[in-house]
């Protein structure tokens, strides 16, 4: 070791030999000051108060076991409805839970009297990645730089001709971006920042057009690359020059970022995992390039189709409907949009969604019956639908 670095070593140990006598001179302001702020409580206020805390601890406690046997059975009526679908056996009305989730009813939290009257700090916000994070871990991860559109037309225009190529009417298209894009959001619009207002933040990483998720990217990629691959390689055999070179190092890049999708096992937990790392952040910079974006977003949707088609469904969803199963969860989703209207009216929406989900999701505790948030779908994809952005793509796909 460098004599410089047993200076520092001897240096930090002397410090650390002065400090019990300096944490007690400032333990000892510190309690001075707090006993200055803190105001003296008599002994009834201090009985009143314990009093009053144990009620509350009480009402707590019974509000969360509520909570968890209400979910649990949520989970139970799940897991039933399921194994009867997989036998063939009629689902009924009482195969759904038909109560709300708990709310809290009980006593406020009570105030110490004898606790000092300072105000703590707000807990501070749990960061959510936002576009710079996925470029930069991109960059950083795979070398890759998404090519962006020259212009917004561009990416929409592409995405129609991917979407139509696939089947996706222009309906669902149009009325699906408005829900999720609020009418007039970019190709790198992100959840939470559609409007760009003063103070705004991104609430997840839902991205683009159809909002995916940094999860959905992953899984995507897992069962779902080699087709996109596929594509990329017939556009390369058009291309010469520079243009091909360059799209030929993207297929190489796309290969890696499947493989690693692919790394893991092909479940929605090993998805999140992946999707919450650098690397899956990376992964979610595909959705801002003009080449893979548009089938990234149209496949999300397209997965839907083929779900509802493999489980009997008969003709054309809706926009609303194939928003349901975009929303919770094809499985989810797709038990919501085929129960009878009359059930519909009845049945909370907090059967189609695991606890957190369901708390996250304001528009969906907010309007907590399928029938009110199917038709709250439909109201706000009418308002959305005709402004500029989602007329511009509406336009996109008369032009294909």
């Amino acid at each position: 070791m460098h004599f410089y670095c047993f200076y520092l070593a001897a240096l930090a140990l002397t410090c650390a030999a002065a400090l019990p006598s300096l944490a007690e001179e400032v333990a000892a302001t510190d309690d001075l000051q707090i006993a200055a702020k803190t105001p003296a409580a008599s002994a009834g206020q201090m009985e009143e108060y314990r009093k009053l805390l144990a009620d509350y601890n009480a009402a707590q406690k019974k509000y969360h076991d509520d909570q968890a046997a209400y979910w649990a059975s949520i989970g139970e009526k799940r897991a039933s409805r399921n194994a009867k679908r997989r036998s063939g056996r009629a689902i009924v009305l009482e195969d759904y839970l038909l109560t709300q989730p708990p709310v809290y009813t009980g006593p406020p939290p009570p105030v110490n009297p004898a606790a000092p009257k300072e105000k703590k700090p707000p807990a501070p916000a749990i960061y959510v990645p936002v576009v710079a994070d996925f470029l930069k871990n991109a960059a950083d991860k795979f070398q890759f730089v998404p090519k962006r559109p020259s212009s917004e037309i561009e990416f929409k225009r592409i995405y129609a001709k991917v979407a139509s190529a696939a089947g996706i009417s222009k309906d669902q298209a149009v009325r699906i971006y408005g829900f999720e894009a609020g009418g007039n959001g970019t190709f790198d619009v992100q959840a939470g920042l559609e409007h760009q207002k003063p103070g705004a933040h991104a609430i997840s990483t839902a991205l683009g057009y159809n909002q995916l998720l940094s999860t959905n990217s992953v899984e995507l990629l897992a069962e779902q690359g080699d087709q996109f691959v596929n594509s990329l390689t017939d556009k390369a055999a058009t291309l010469t020059g520079v243009e091909k070179v360059a799209l030929t190092r993207k297929i190489e890049i796309l290969q890696q970022m499947i493989s690693l999708c692919k790394s893991v096992p092909d479940e929605w937990d090993a998805h999140v995992k992946l999707g919450n790392t650098a690397e899956g952040l990376g992964v979610h910079a595909l959705n801002l390039d003009v080449d893979v974006g548009p089938l990234l977003q149209t496949q999300k949707l397209l997965n839907s189709i083929i779900f509802a088609k493999r489980k009997g469904h008969v003709g054309p969803l809706s926009a609303a409907q194939l928003e349901m199963m975009n929303l919770s969860g094809d499985g989810s989703g797709f038990d919501m949009i085929i129960m009878p209207a009359a059930w519909a009216s009845k049945v909370p929406t907090a059967n189609f969604f695991l606890q957190g989900g369901y708390e996250e999701n304001s528009v969906v505790v907010k309007n907590n019956i399928v029938s009110t948030l199917l038709a709250v779908t439909d109201y706000r994809m009418d308002k959305e639908s005709v402004l500029p952005g989602a007329k511009d793509l509406a336009a996109a796909f008369e032009l294909r």
